[in-house]
């Protein structure tokens, strides 16, 4: 898999295009009334218990609009706090801070919303099954969802559509399974290979194909747990499709090593932070 890195200056260059999303054309209109040499401190706080996550993208928020503005934090990535919890403090200009304010904090509670769901599917099955993230992401911001599905204790996988094979439902309708599975073997060249199935009869179409996992996508918890069975010895198992809070025990009680939930990252609730001054 692509290797996921948040480096210093990809965090910047996105907190610069939000940055410049709220203020074209003409600025902070409201906060130009403040006058310039106001200095304040703040608060950043947790409305909610939650694991933090983005606090960079924070930092760089308020230092790209004054970098005398000071940033200290409280918290690390990947922390879990408390109802009322202080995430960091900042120190600086008035007008500058309630500029960044906004950009800051809708990075903290969107990169925290999908860490703290994560970490709460992680809880539930334990250390035995994996908590995976899928390519449902918000486009052009995928390394940093993934970033905050690491940081809830989820595993990437599968960064893009050039990391692995990954026959799906789709690619069969068009084609035969087996002579899918065949030719990903042959044209594997170090790639991973996944083979997704519906049902108990396409598993055994490929049992016996030398590749890495079986994908159950959909299946009911009885021909779950005896896919798994089947298959546990040879290939990786997998299981996915309309993934609950509710039912992801069941769902992990079946043996599958790992669990993919597209809802991680495509509709996790963001995390309510507020900045307190």
């Amino acid at each position: 898999m692509s290797k996921i890195k948040l480096s210093e200056a990809f965090i910047k260059d996105r907190v610069k295009l939000a940055l410049t999303e709220d203020l074209y054309p003409y600025g902070d209109i409201t906060s130009k009334l403040l006058k310039n040499n106001k200095i304040i401190e703040a608060k950043i706080i947790s409305n909610q218990k939650a694991v933090v996550a983005g606090l960079l993208f924070a930092k760089y928020s308020f230092n790209q609009i004054d970098k005398k503005i000071k940033f200290v934090l409280k918290k690390k990535d990947g922390s879990s706090v408390k109802k009322n919890t202080v995430i960091a403090t900042v120190k600086g200009k008035a007008n500058s801070i309630l500029v960044a304010e906004r950009v800051a904090l809708n990075f903290l509670s969107h990169i925290s919303g999908i860490a703290t769901k994560t970490n709460n599917f992680v809880k539930i099955v334990g250390k035995k099954c994996k908590i995976c993230c899928t390519r449902k992401t918000l486009p052009n911001y995928r390394v940093i969802q993934k970033y905050a599905v690491k940081l809830g204790g989820g595993t990437n996988h599968r960064f893009n559509l050039s990391d692995e094979f990954l026959i799906k439902d789709n690619h069969v309708s068009s084609s035969n399974l087996r002579e899918l599975v065949s030719l990903a073997v042959k044209n594997k060249r170090g790639k991973k290979i996944t083979v997704e199935i519906d049902n108990l009869k396409q598993l055994r179409d490929v049992i016996g194909l030398k590749f890495d996992t079986i994908l159950f996508d959909n299946m009911n918890i009885k021909n779950l747990r005896k896919g798994v069975k089947l298959v546990k010895k040879y290939y990786e198992t997998e299981a996915s499709g309309n993934i609950s809070f509710k039912n992801i025990k069941l769902v992990a009680q079946t043996g599958v090593n790992r669990i993919s939930i597209g809802s991680i990252t495509h509709s996790a609730p963001a995390i309510d932070f507020k900045l307190e001054i």
